[in-house]
């Protein structure tokens, strides 16, 4: 072993993460936990410490970490074929892509697969600009797609921007952020006015023509913001009006996460163009732009993704999805993400000055903490976020943040989580309010 690589502690293994990774890659928690193991839903750190996973490597891990059957399927692809690009067929990638065909909405049925969910959006913008001819496109506010120079200038999130826009063409409308209207209105009196105010948007700051929409059906990194059911039927509507194409950013809400297999499904809209990442191969990386055969023919130059579709990856997929239909996962994300639901709510009754909103769907809630709710003073209280991960951490609970201000706890266990661990969550929340007494 190389001089220096030896690392027999957690306080060894914090140092040199320190010393080697960038200071741009934080970790939660004052004294971060070095994992070691992962096991069903529970991850072991590196002193032997069990905890619940309720974050599930932000979204990834959709049916337990080290499934079995996931594991067996990744090891046997492993022993004949680990990687050859995309210049080969293959069958676990032929198998996928068939698969996501016939899952996907509407008539959605071209795959190209990625590596990552920044990857695959930034296809899905170059498909929509192609198909489209037109270059504008509108994002949302809050919202969040991923790293590389496009990927950065279509999020609304000054978190997460290293740079100032780099790409003009990229247009950011009000987020449908109920709790935190951004035209001060209530919701259902509204009129649902944050989706109208995307038509003035294109009239005011493009040409009029646009290649499209590019947004979660739930924002993921912006604190699990949850529109109305009604509000991207109308978006939709607009852009298509515009000339432009609806692309739902699934790389979160999708494959049963929201208790429907896509997100977009509780507005009742067929998007024109699906990218998936995060919980498609149970942690193994892996993205995917699926779409029209029109849209997907307008690509005529030779395009390649080295890892997209790496066969490893594909037969993790391949099994992660077969779990998820056979075992209903779906339909458990809904019920449990009711209980779940329930569960906060109550929670929420006995400290109404901090915790200011609870969102979400299915296996994807949010809880928004504010200064003091009870006298509407919704400053946003990351302090208290703060203190509820450290809290909970002790008692054995992960859980995630989020959020422009950092003030959003976000909560999004493996789907086939149970009622058993749903409850041992909500008690250990339960305990770590109270603490702040």
């Amino acid at each position: 072993m190389e001089k220096g690589l030896i690392m027999n502690s957690e306080q060894s293994v914090r140092e040199k993460h320190n010393e080697y990774l960038f200071d741009a890659v934080k970790n939660f928690y004052k004294e971060p936990l070095v994992i070691t193991d992962g096991k069903g839903f529970h991850v072991y750190d590196c002193n032997g410490e069990k905890y619940l996973d309720f974050f599930g490597g932000i979204l990834t891990v959709s049916v337990g970490h080290a499934n079995d059957e996931v594991n067996a399927a990744a090891i046997a692809q492993i022993d004949r074929l680990t990687h050859i690009s995309s210049l080969y067929p293959t069958v676990p990638v032929v198998e996928l892509a068939e698969r996501l065909s016939n899952t996907a909405p509407g008539n959605l049925e071209k795959v190209f697969f990625n590596a990552s969910g920044t990857e695959a959006d930034e296809t899905a913008v170059m498909l929509a600009q192609l198909y489209t001819g037109n270059s504008e496109l509108i994002a949302l506010r809050h919202g969040y797609s991923g790293r590389s120079i496009l990927a950065q200038s279509l999020t609304g999130h000054s978190t997460w921007r290293a740079l100032p826009t780099q790409v003009s063409a990229v247009k950011h409308a009000v987020s449908p952020y109920c709790y935190r209207c951004p035209i001060n209105l209530d919701y259902p009196d509204c009129g649902i006015a944050c989706a109208n105010d995307v038509e003035d948007l294109i009239k005011t700051t493009t040409t009029g023509n646009i290649a499209g929409i590019l947004a979660e059906p739930i924002q993921g990194v912006g604190g699990f913001i949850t529109p109305p059911d009604e509000y991207f039927g109308i978006v939709a509507d607009i852009v298509r009006n515009h000339g432009g194409i609806f692309i739902s950013d699934e790389v979160q809400t999708g494959f049963g996460r929201t208790g429907k297999t896509w997100g977009i499904e509780h507005s009742k809209v067929e998007p024109d163009i699906i990218t998936v990442a995060k919980g498609i191969a149970n942690g193994m990386p892996l993205a995917a732009v699926i779409t029209t055969k029109d849209i997907s023919e307008t690509l005529k130059k030779s395009s390649i993704s080295t890892f997209g579709g790496n066969p490893v990856s594909c037969a993790a997929a391949n099994s992660t999805i077969e779990i998820i239909n056979r075992d209903n996962l779906k339909e458990n994300a809904e019920k449990m993400g009711i209980i779940l639901m329930d569960g906060l709510k109550k929670i929420q009754s006995e400290h109404k000055e901090i915790i200011g909103d609870l969102r979400g769907k299915g296996l994807m809630i949010g809880i928004e903490l504010v200064k003091d709710e009870t006298n509407k003073d919704r400053t946003p209280n990351p302090a208290a976020v703060d203190i509820l991960m450290e809290e909970t951490k002790k008692r054995g609970l992960l859980i995630g943040r989020g959020g422009l201000y950092g003030n959003c706890v976000r909560i999004a266990p493996a789907l086939n989580i149970g009622k058993e661990e749903i409850y041992e969550c909500l008690s250990i929340i339960s305990k770590s309010f109270k603490s702040f007494n």
